[in-house]
């Protein structure tokens, strides 16, 4: 079990095989200090090191997500190094074997744009906006931005985006594939939870192979992601059995197979 890592706006709630983590400052849009970059980091290398946790939600405190960097902290009086240069939580989010769920709450700037870029998939609510605002305030990316945002929604929108520090709504960002899905505000909480708990659901194993493949695959050609998967599918001991009672659970027949 993963505990609370005592970390000023950063919640850690461990519970029946998934550790959500939640950025709490929403006096300053949640945005990240640098304890919270190093507890972000922590966690997620705790949910893989613990054979239990078998996903990982992250979001942020009504009305953001997070606002990116707390500039004021790092920047400090204008002497101190880049933002972000100390600590990288995207870096670790990609790292991670076990998936992480991004709950897009709200708005969704910059750093923070760049952490949901790097998790497995994400959840938006109507009230989610995302924008890259790096080049307008005179900073460049360094959680892996331009080349994360380019493969997400295409190099043309990419780079408007990231010239221009312009937001894109959540009906938008559904539309060009920067997240999965978007729900009304108030129903988000119950979509994540149907999410967890079908995730939660499938065979473990199966479902590390499942992961293992995508990871191994991102980036393959379509000759090798497909060489990967016959190889994991000769590896594999299928037990016929529980595959059939997983099977009838599922669909309610008593026959199956």
């Amino acid at each position: 079990m993963i505990e609370d890592l005592g970390v000023d706006g950063l919640r850690c709630r461990w519970a029946d095989g998934v550790l959500r983590l939640t950025l709490d400052r929403p006096q300053a849009r949640n945005a990240l200090t640098i304890a919270m970059r190093r507890g972000l980091i922590t966690a997620i290398r705790a949910a893989d090191a613990d054979p239990a946790t078998r996903l990982v939600v992250l979001t942020g405190t009504d009305p953001a997500f997070s606002s990116g960097v707390d500039l004021k902290e790092s920047l400090g009086g204008g002497h101190g190094s880049p933002p972000g240069a100390r600590t990288d939580p995207a870096a670790a989010l990609r790292a991670a074997r076990t998936p992480v769920l991004g709950v897009i709450n709200g708005p969704c700037y910059t750093g923070a744009l760049e952490l949901a870029l790097s998790c497995a998939f994400l959840v938006a609510s109507e009230r989610a906006r995302f924008a890259d605002t790096h080049a307008a305030v005179g900073l460049s990316a360094g959680w892996g931005m331009s080349a994360l945002l380019p493969r997400a929604v295409g190099v043309r929108l990419a780079r408007q985006m990231m010239l221009t520090g312009e937001p894109v709504d959540a009906a938008q960002a559904l539309r060009v594939g920067l997240v999965n899905e978007v729900v009304p505000h108030d129903r988000l909480a119950v979509r994540v939870r149907q999410i967890v708990d079908g995730i939660l659901a499938a065979e473990p194993t199966a479902a590390d192979t499942t992961l293992e493949l995508l990871a191994a695959g991102e980036g393959a050609t379509l000759a090798h992601a497909l060489a990967l998967e016959a190889e994991a599918k000769l590896r594999r001991r299928t037990d016929v059995a529980q595959v059939a009672r997983r099977f009838a659970a599922r669909t309610g027949r008593r026959d199956a197979l």
